[in-house]
């Protein structure tokens, strides 16, 4: 079986998530298309990057990550159900994905959560990684490195819930706390934080490196999202060490253990060293070495 993985080439997780599954998974996986018995369309929203007859005539695994159910309107109803006819099956990260996408198709869906590469996320000493970045060691660093402005409007991204998350640092009341934000459109956040004359750091586009040291500085990570494919984060922060507390959606709750899933932000929580060591337990599951083989029991399954 040879396997060609689409990357959606947006310099974002999608992209990082491909080329771990081409260095890791060699056996099966190739460059070129016309060679390949299945195509994994892992950024399932650029499905027509590959004309309509290459599809029809190979089998096809598409990655439906999320859906946001309120913007699920007319058009994304009917781009689904076209595209649905060069699909052979479905990959989805989590059981909310699952049971959306069960009302608009009746081929298989397989759920499947994220990987982690250990060579890439492993704890590392928390002070050491704060002077290495300029933070404030006599201060409570609360990370989140994501996307969560909608374009340039300045509008909160909802489904990423940084509404939610700036609600919660506020509910804190701590004269200590000072905010490490990673990724970029962080924009809603940093006025919010403005507004409330909350201290923060603002790193944006950080290299793989820069961001493990981001996640090491952190006292605690929060994910705070509405709807989610994983997020990475879970997985991430889990596997550095990294206390961590979540909403629950996405894949939260196959990852983190029962306290660390929280009514955010009506409910505060500080997770405990065993806590943090049974998060760091789960998610040796989820270790790439071991995880993509069941990605490829999926793709061997479509054969």
């Amino acid at each position: 079986m040879k396997v060609f993985v689409l990357a959606p080439k947006e310099n974002w997780i999608c992209d990082r998530i491909v080329q771990e599954w081409n260095s890791h998974m060699g056996h099966i996986s190739t460059p070129d298309i016309q060679s390949a018995d299945v195509l994994w369309l892992q950024a399932g929203w650029c499905w027509n990057h590959i004309h309509p007859a290459v599809l029809k005539q190979k089998k096809v695994l598409l990655t439906e990550h999320h859906i946001v159910p309120e913007k699920f309107g007319k058009q994304q109803q009917a781009e689904f159900l076209f595209r649905d006819q060069f699909v052979d099956a479905y990959h989805v990260p989590n059981k909310f994905t699952a049971k959306f996408i069960r009302d608009w198709t009746h081929k298989p869906i397989h759920v499947v959560g994220y990987w982690f590469d250990d060579s890439k996320w492993f704890p590392e000493d928390k002070v050491s990684c704060q002077e290495l970045l300029s933070l404030p060691t006599d201060k409570f660093i609360v990370g989140s490195f994501q996307r969560d402005t909608e374009g340039l409007t300045g509008l909160p991204k909802l489904e990423k819930g940084p509404d939610l998350f700036c609600d919660y640092l506020e509910s804190l009341r701590r004269p200590d706390l000072h905010v490490l934000l990673g990724g970029w459109r962080r924009e809603y956040v940093m006025h919010r934080l403005k507004g409330a004359d909350i201290p923060f750091t603002f790193i944006e586009k950080a290299s793989n490196e820069m961001l493990r040291k981001m996640y090491n500085a952190c006292d605690l990570y929060v994910v705070a999202s509405r709807y989610e494919g994983g997020p990475q984060a879970i997985y991430e922060a889990a596997a550095m060490k990294v206390p961590i507390v979540s909403t629950d959606m996405g894949t939260a709750a196959d990852v983190l253990c029962d306290n660390c899933i929280i009514d955010i932000p009506s409910e505060v929580y500080y997770p405990t060293v065993q806590d943090v060591n049974l998060n760091f337990d789960n998610v040796q599951g989820y270790n790439i070495l071991r995880h993509a083989c069941e990605y490829e029991r999926v793709l061997r399954k479509i054969l």
